[in-house]
């Protein structure tokens, strides 16, 4: 059983490889993902994760998701809402009560799609591997963009300097843009731009509406 909350914060078969989501959930999280993908995609929304927190009655499914184009409101949140519930009330993939939490990837936003990276390449991000590379399992640098299977990063590595890498995408577990002043700015830029294009659509963001 479950209660929703939609909050501003917020693959499908047809996406190609660099908009699928090379970061997976494990588990439970697994389950819920594989549910709500297919929902999300016919609703023209995708996936930036699925993440649970708590437990008893204090646990939360949080839902990130987003549009195509990286823009998510407090009305979309709702959809998503509205359509998901039903689906996953059919397929209970969780025991218990929980809430269900809606949102948006957030400005210092995970980083689970390859085209994640050449959307952000310019600002900072912080990398995690599965396993280390040279005796290092995290990176953090100004992103490159990406490349041949490889997220490419500007980083500086202690006894060798400022390298310019190139990082396995299957090897990363974990990605995430480190909050800037610049990186604030560009997302407040984005969400005006986008909102240019499509007045009325409840877009309206400042720089609270674009944070956890």
């Amino acid at each position: 059983m479950q209660e929703t909350i939609a909050s501003d914060q917020a693959s499908s078969a047809s996406e190609s490889a660099d908009t699928a989501r090379f970061i997976r959930e494990t588990g439970v999280a697994a389950d819920i993902a594989a549910i709500v993908e297919p929902v999300l995609g016919d609703l023209g929304f995708r996936l930036v994760r699925v993440k649970i927190q708590g437990d008893g009655r204090d646990r939360i499914v949080q839902l990130m998701a987003e549009r195509p184009d990286g823009s998510i409101t407090v009305d979309d949140c709702e959809i998503i809402s509205k359509g998901i519930s039903p689906v996953l009330d059919v397929a209970d993939p969780i025991s218990g009560a929980y809430r269900l939490e809606v949102s948006s990837p957030g400005i210092d936003r995970p980083l689970v799609r390859p085209s994640d990276f050449e959307d952000w390449a310019g600002h900072e991000a912080k990398i995690e591997l599965k396993e280390p590379i040279d005796g290092r399992k995290r990176f953090k640098g100004v992103l490159e963009g990406f490349e041949d299977g490889e997220v490419r990063i500007k980083a500086d590595t202690g006894e060798h300097g400022v390298q310019h890498l190139g990082l396995p995408v299957h090897l990363i577990s974990d990605a995430k843009l480190v909050l800037t002043d610049e990186l604030i700015r560009e997302a407040l830029q984005r969400a005006k731009e986008r909102h240019s294009t499509r007045p009325g659509d409840g877009a309206e963001l400042d720089e609270d509406d674009l944070e956890d």
